[in-house]
This record gives structure tokens, C-alpha cells and sequence, in this order.
């Protein structure tokens, strides 16, 4: 789909508050409610904007540790990608999961209430993952850009 600067700027708006209704959005990006309507359902159908959703502030919560993990794990084993990969769909603490490069072999983002919780699953359930052979961790001191949103200049340079 070739996104016109319409497009960007209903997807702007929409980061901005996906709760906006489709009339306050028309009345944002200048079109009519049934033009406005029609582009963001394309957008949705072509799998540009995949979902809706509320973020919560961890912080709030009471979830003070903020970590980022580093996991290395042997490669001699068949199917220890899969069996991570299930592995770590199980743990609530894990808000993101990635395959990276280096070498390390994953990069998780993982939440906790404090460091008794956040150690607790570094020793009960990391450590304990067949073919873990190494977890490097990196505690967020201070945040200073977090975001979900996508910056629509990225798709114009």
C-alpha cells in the first residue's frame, strides 16, 4: 500500500489516541467522517495499524525493575530455539522477546515489582531453561525515551 501524506497523518493521530472517534479525526486531518472512515479501515486491512490498544504505566503499577536480558544459549542441542522460544511465552515477567545478533542469541525486556521478584525468575526460570548457557542482565536505571509509536518522517526519508 503507497501511503499518501493523508495516510500519515491519520496514523500520527491515531498514535497519538487511538480512542479518538472517527468524527474528531476527520475533523483533525480535514476530511469528511465517511472518507476519514474508509482510509483507516484500508490501513487496518492492509495490516499498517494491527491492533488497538491501551498502555499502561509500569511505574504505576508498582513494577519497579525494568531489565534487559541478554541470553546466550548452547546451539549444539537440536530444538533449543523452539523449546525457548515456548519457554519464554509462559513468563509474565517478559514484555519483550527478540532474536539478535552478536553474541548473545535473544534480548528479552523483562518487568518485575522489585529485585526479590526479578530475581526470582533469573534463578527459577531462566537458569532452570534447558540449554541456557549464559544471561547477561542490564538494569534500567533511568527511561529516556520509551515509546510504540512510529515517527511517519522514518517512512519519508
Amino acid at each position: 500500500m503507497n501511503l499518501d501524506a493523508m495516510d500519515l497523518k491519520i496514523l500520527t493521530a491515531l498514535q497519538q489516541d487511538g480512542r479518538i472517534s472517527n468524527l474528531e479525526l476527520a475533523d483533525q486531518v480535514f476530511l469528511s467522517p465517511s472518507a476519514c472512515l474508509r482510509r483507516v479501515r484500508l490501513l487496518e486491512e492492509a495490516g499498517i495499524i494491527n491492533r488497538y490498544s491501551a498502555l499502561l504505566d509500569a511505574e504505576v503499577l508498582g513494577l519497579e525493575v525494568d531489565a534487559f536480558v541478554q541470553v546466550t544459549m548452547r546451539r549444539d542441542v537440536e530444538g533449543w530455539h523452539e523449546d525457548f522460544a515456548l519457554a519464554l511465552q509462559q513468563w509474565p515477567e517478559v514484555v519483550g522477546s527478540f532474536i539478535i545478533t552478536g553474541e548473545a542469541n535473544y534480548l528479552l525486556r523483562v518487568r518485575a515489582r522489585n529485585l526479590k521478584q526479578y530475581s526470582a525468575f533469573v534463578l527459577e526460570k531462566l537458569y532452570k531453561t534447558r540449554d541456557v548457557l549464559e544471561i547477561r542482565s542490564n538494569i534500567v536505571m533511568q527511561t529516556l525515551k520509551d515509546t510504540t509509536a512510529i515517527d511517519v518522517a522514518l517512512l519519508l526519508q
